[in-house]
C-alpha cells in the first residue's frame, strides 16, 4: 500500500503545514538554517528541486529566493511515466492526488509568481538546460528507483556550484533500497561528502564539507529540543540531528493531557489537536509499504 500523507488534498491551503506532504519539521530547519547561512554569507545562486509532489518543500524553497536568483522544479506531476517500473512507483504512491495544477494552486497561496516548472522526467535535466555549476542548492526527491536516483545525483552534481548542497529525501528508508545504494554510491566511489544526516534526508557536498558542518554548529540545535551526534564516515566527519526522544517520565506526564483533550469543548479541542499533532511530527516515521 502506498505511504500514507500528513494531511490530505483539499483547498487552497492556508498555512504551510495545510499542504500534503512529508517534509517534517526537522528538515524544514535544516533548509531554512542552510539557506540563510548562504544568504548571509553572500553566496548566491538558483535552487534546483527534483520531486516536488505537491510543494510542501519548493514553497519553503520559494521563501529563501533572493533577488536574481531562480527556483526550478521538475517533476512528472500528472503526466504519464517513461518507463514501466516509474508508472508502477507513482501508481502506488502518487497518481490520485498529484497534479501540476495542484501543485501550482498551492505555491501561489505562498508565493506572488510560480518556480521554473519542468514537467517531465527528471532526466530531462541531463541536456544541460541548467546551466553548469549554477545552484547552490538542489533537493532531490524524486524517484526511488536505483537508475534513477543515479541519474538525478549525476544532474545534481553538474548544477552546483563548488561548494553547493544536495539533500536526498528517503536514504535510509526500508521501502526504498535503491535510493540508499545510489547515495552511498555517490558517497564512496562519486566524491560526495556528507555533512548531515537526518531520520529522513542525506545532506552533502562536493565541496568544502568542514565549512558546511561549521555552519551546522554554530546553532545551537540543542537547546530547541533536538538530539546531537557526530560520526565519521570516509573520512569526513558527519552530523546526525534528530528529535530528542522523551523520557518514560516526560512521556507518563502527557497522560493527563489527553484526559483533559477529551473534556474540552470542541472549539478548544480542534486548537489543542493542531497544537499535538505538530508536536507528534517530531516522533513521525512513515509507514512501510507493504507488498
Amino acid at each position: 500500500m502506498p505511504r500514507e500523507e500528513t494531511t490530505v488534498a483539499g483547498p487552497a491551503p492556508r498555512k504551510r503545514d495545510d499542504i500534503p506532504g512529508w517534509f517534517f519539521g526537522l528538515d524544514r530547519a535544516a533548509f531554512s538554517h542552510l539557506l540563510s547561512a548562504q544568504t548571509a554569507a553572500g553566496v548566491t545562486g538558483d535552487v534546483l528541486e527534483l520531486g516536488s509532489y505537491l510543494g510542501r518543500s519548493a514553497v519553503l524553497l520559494g521563501d529563501h529566493l533572493q533577488p536574481g536568483e531562480r527556483l526550478t522544479v521538475c517533476d512528472l506531476f500528472d503526466s504519464e511515466a517513461a518507463d514501466a517500473d516509474n508508472a508502477a512507483e507513482m501508481s502506488m504512491s502518487y497518481r490520485k492526488t498529484l497534479t501540476r495544477s495542484a501543485f501550482e494552486s498551492n505555491y501561489l497561496a505562498f508565493h506572488s509568481e510560480l518556480p521554473e516548472i519542468v514537467q517531465a522526467p527528471t532526466s530531462v535535466l541531463a541536456d544541460g538546460r541548467i546551466p553548469a555549476g549554477s545552484c547552490r542548492f538542489v533537493h532531490v526527491d524524486a524517484s526511488h528507483l536505483y537508475e534513477h536516483v543515479s541519474g538525478d545525483i549525476l544532474v545534481a552534481r553538474a548544477a552546483l556550484a563548488e561548494d553547493g548542497l544536495i539533500s536526498l529525501d528517503d536514504y535510509r528508508s526500508e521501502h526504498t533500497p535503491g535510493v540508499s545504494a545510489a547515495v552511498w554510491e555517490a558517497v564512496f566511489t562519486g566524491g560526495l561528502r556528507p555533512v548531515l544526516l537526518t531520520p529522513m534526508k542525506f545532506y552533502g557536498t562536493w565541496g568544502d564539507a568542514e565549512a558546511t558542518r561549521r555552519t551546522l554548529l554554530a546553532r545551537d540545535w540543542r537547546a530547541e529540543d533536538y538530539a546531537v551526534d557526530e560520526d565519521a564516515i570516509a573520512g569526513h566527519q558527519v552530523l546526525r540531528l534528530n528529535y530528542r526522544v522523551k523520557t518514560p517520565a516526560q512521556l507518563q506526564r502527557s497522560a493527563p493531557r489527553r484526559i483533559a483533550l477529551d473534556l474540552l469543548p470542541p472549539v478548544a479541542t480542534r486548537a489543542t489537536r493542531r497544537v499535538l499533532r505538530t508536536l507528534r511530527e517530531r516522533r513521525a516515521v512513515r509507514p512501510t509499504p507493504t507488498p
